[in-house]
Parts: structure tokens; C-alpha cells; sequence
């Protein structure tokens, strides 16, 4: 117990610097065992060790790391297992691509094949009709996916952060205001609704949703709609303010696991990845 009570005290008289104490509390200790509570306590209130550090300068390097670079040989065994398991997982092929898809503004099929997938998905996982889904424009991380086939790889670099699909009913007035910023971004992917960019009026600057159509049917202020969109969206992520106090309905449903689970699907079908343009975002003539 003395040695322990010894090896603490030493920790705190080192820490604050306060080395000039250790050899009188070292000889309290052996003439009295009982002073070593009363000591630990008063150092414990004398003596602090929050020192506080404050960065004077930084300096850093960048290495690009490419094939030119040494090689540790060490490393590149114990790495080995782990790197052969995760490319077979991430080589093998999950569907394919009948034509290159690509991410643009207003619309693009890239968008409408993610887009697409969040709708059906979610009305199947929630077991619920949904009106739209949304996908943010950045949500998007390659701005192609190829022709040919398609590997698990390929949809994890598409989409490689754990988003959930989440559900939300928006009232028409809500809905409306979410769809004005995306216009005023150049357009999201959308499925289940189409709108056109329009400019605002004279004397203001910016862009609007006009002329949006929900299920074939004009956008009304005073209806509820059940939307589909990434966690990150819904909590008022990309300035979507007017979502972020909104109830949303979760199960845990990855928006990755959305797209494998929708390319399954098509094969299923016997189809293969496909989308195209639709007029589903527009600019207003």
C-alpha cells in the first residue's frame, strides 16, 4: 500500500514540478503510514497539474505516396491478409452498367439512378408509399460511374460515408422551401417529382422551384408528403435549415446498402443499370 500511495505522489510532484516535496513526504510516510491519506489530500488541493500548452508554431511536410516511395517490407507482410481479403470483397461484381452515368446540373442519370433507388427502397424497407426522394448534389462522390461492370468497390466510392435513408413528412408550404434551395444550388437529384429553376422577380436575386409536380400532381402548400432523403439533409446539413426540426422516421437503413440492395433488384428483373434524362429538373424558358 506504500509503495502505491508512494508511486502516486511521486506522479503528482513530477507533474507539477514540485520535486522538492518528495523527500519529506517520503520520510512522513516511513515514520507515520497514517500521514499518507493527509498528505495525498493536500497535495491533491496544492498542487495541479492542468498545465495548459499553447501551440508557438507548426510545421508539416507532404509526402504524395505512390510507387516512387521506399517500401517497408515489414509492413507490406503484416498488411498483406487483410489487403488480399478486402479487394476480393471490393473486386467482385455487383451488377452492370449498360451506359456510363454521369453527375451534372440541373439533372443527370447518375442522379436519377441513386435517386430512383432511395424511392423504391425505401417504400419497400418502410413498407410505405413515398411521394419524392432527394439526394444532395455533393452526395453524389464520383461524377461518373462507368459502363461495364460494377463492383461493390465502385458503390462504395460512389458512396463511401454510412448516410441512412430517412424518412420525413413534409408539408407542402416546408416541402416548397426545402425544393427553392435546392434550385438555388443548380438542382438535386430528385425521384418522384419534377420542378424548374426559375429566376426570382425583378429586384431579387437568386433562383426558385416553379411549376412542381408531385405523383403528376401541382405541389399543394397545405398537404403532406412523405419524403426520402440522407440523414445528413434531414438534420440541416447543405443549409436545408427548414428540415432540421422536421420528425424523422429511421430504421438504421444504409443509403449504400439502398443501391446494392436496388441493382439486386434489377437483376432480378433481368435488368441491368440504366438511367436517363427525364425533364425531371429543368430551367423555366
Amino acid at each position: 500500500m506504500q509503495r502505491k500511495f508512494g508511486y502516486l505522489i511521486w506522479r503528482i510532484l513530477c507533474c507539477s514540478g514540485k520535486i522538492l516535496y518528495l523527500q519529506t513526504c517520503h520520510q512522513r510516510m516511513r515514520r507515520n503510514p497514517f500521514a499518507i491519506p493527509v498528505i495525498l489530500f493536500f497535495l491533491l488541493i496544492g498542487i495541479s497539474c492542468n498545465t495548459v500548452y499553447q501551440t508557438q508554431s507548426l510545421q508539416y511536410q507532404s509526402y504524395r505516396v505512390n510507387e516512387t516511395r521506399p517500401q517497408d517490407s515489414a509492413m507490406r507482410a503484416f498488411l498483406r491478409p487483410y489487403s488480399e481479403e478486402v479487394n476480393k470483397t471490393m473486386n467482385d461484381v455487383v451488377g452492370i452498367a449498360d451506359i456510363s452515368l454521369d453527375k451534372k446540373q440541373p439533372e443527370c442519370t447518375l442522379g436519377n439512378f441513386m435517386a430512383d433507388a432511395f424511392l423504391i427502397m425505401a417504400g419497400e424497407k418502410y413498407n410505405t408509399k413515398v411521394d419524392a426522394a432527394f439526394l444532395n448534389f455533393g452526395g453524389m462522390r464520383l461524377t461518373q460511374l462507368p459502363a461495364g461492370n460494377v463492383t461493390t468497390g465502385k458503390i462504395f466510392e460512389l458512396m463511401p460515408f454510412d448516410n441512412l435513408l430517412i424518412l420525413q413528412k413534409l408539408k407542402g408550404d416546408v416541402l416548397q422551401q426545402f425544393l427553392d434551395l435546392t434550385a438555388s444550388r443548380g438542382g438535386w437529384p430528385v425521384a418522384g417529382i419534377t420542378l424548374q429553376i426559375k429566376d426570382l422577380p425583378a429586384g431579387q436575386t437568386g433562383k426558385k422551384a416553379a411549376n412542381v409536380m408531385i405523383g403528376g400532381q401541382p405541389l399543394d402548400p397545405d398537404a403532406t408528403y412523405t419524403t426520402v432523403n440522407s440523414d445528413f439533409v434531414a438534420n440541416g446539413g447543405d443549409n436545408a435549415e427548414m428540415l432540421r426540426t422536421v420528425p424523422q422516421i429511421t430504421n438504421g437503413y444504409l443509403m449504400r446498402d439502398a443501391l446494392f440492395d436496388y441493382i439486386r433488384k434489377l437483376k432480378s428483373e433481368g435488368k441491368n443499370i440504366n438511367a436517363r434524362l427525364e425533364n425531371r429538373v429543368s430551367y423555366a424558358q
